[in-house]
């Protein structure tokens, strides 16, 4: 079974959630990566905006073969409103749920999410990263946080996703398909950008989203559809 380190519990206010964000951005570490990366989850969860059942979905997959090892799907309820810039608060522990049911630890996880592209640098990369104590990286389809210059339209291409309050480099935006939108990246936990953006590339099965979060989306609608059972 998977492992993580349960940092605070859930019951609070979205006022006290803010507050933690705040404490918890001082210990989120954006730093290179030594070790090999064999493995990488890929986590998303989906949910309507007024219900709180949540649709939770994480694939393992082998680099560079991108062969599936393992998956889980959960569904579950919030407690948690839906308040923009707090969304890890509800989606958070449905994603450690469903990690606790992993047989194999990944060496990474890559969510469809936001890490440190954020208004207070913890998105729920960054949020769950620091439970998992291991590498962590968002990979958004759009822009939460900063600005960036125009890409060349080669796949592999990008530039920084710079904060423009405090000129401050949250992320990158990244060609993962020539000649189509860029994706946005952001170190989450214990990987720094060049890796971040590194780790996007390699796990690429041909489409803009990369292979684990593009795997663990469509397990997901699966389960909101009814075709695939949680577990």
């Amino acid at each position: 079974m998977a492992h993580y380190e349960q940092l605070h519990d859930w019951q609070m206010t979205p006022r006290e959630a803010v507050e933690l964000q705040k404490r918890m951005r001082e210990q989120v570490r954006v730093v290179p990566h030594r070790g090999k990366i064999e493995t990488v989850a890929g986590a998303d969860i989906s949910f309507n905006k007024f219900s709180p059942v949540m649709y939770t979905g994480i694939v393992v997959l082998a680099l560079p073969s991108l062969e599936v090892l393992e998956e889980v799907g959960l569904v579950s309820e919030t407690t948690f409103p839906y308040v923009p810039g707090l969304l890890s608060f509800r989606e958070a522990p449905s994603v450690l749920e469903a990690w606790a049911k992993l047989k194999t630890e990944p060496d990474a996880v890559m969510f469809d999410g936001q890490g440190i592209a954020h208004p207070r640098r913890v998105g729920i990369a960054s949020h769950v990263g620091l439970f998992l104590n291991r590498p962590t990286l968002g990979c958004a389809k759009s822009v939460l946080v900063g600005r960036h210059a125009e890409l060349d339209e080669e796949r592999g291409s990008w530039q920084p996703l710079v904060d423009p309050k405090n000129d401050e480099t949250v992320g990158a935006a990244v060609r993962t398909k020539t000649r189509v939108q860029p994706i946005y990246v952001s170190p989450g936990h214990l990987l720094d950008l060049a890796g971040a953006i590194e780790l996007t590339l390699r796990a690429d099965g041909g489409y803009r989203q990369p292979e684990p979060t593009r795997r663990a989306h469509h397990l997901v609608n699966a389960l909101r559809r009814g075709e695939r059972q949680a577990g």
